[in-house]
């Protein structure tokens, strides 16, 4: 699932030096339509990939308090569509 950012409050202009062929390969994964989607989608895709496994590095690091099962509950609850 793609991660949503406001893209027309927050947008950088630049000019930028990149490989051509990988650029126009990314497009093509992506089914992008315009490089600036390629990109975004390219960001977008590294950023919930490293939070990730920043959030896996936490695995035996913290204690919960409830099982598996309780979690799923609670989250039903919090989020009705899942």
């Amino acid at each position: 699932m793609p991660i949503q950012y406001a893209r027309k409050e927050h947008t950088l202009r630049t000019t930028l030096t990149i490989n051509e062929e990988l650029l126009e390969e990314a497009k093509t994964l992506s089914g992008a339509k315009t490089k600036k989607e390629a990109i975004e989608i390219a960001l977008e895709e590294f950023v919930r990939r490293e939070r990730s496994k920043k959030l896996v590095a936490l695995e035996g690091k913290v204690e919960l308090s409830f099982s598996l099962p309780e979690f799923l509950k609670r989250r039903k609850g919090d989020v009705p569509h899942r």
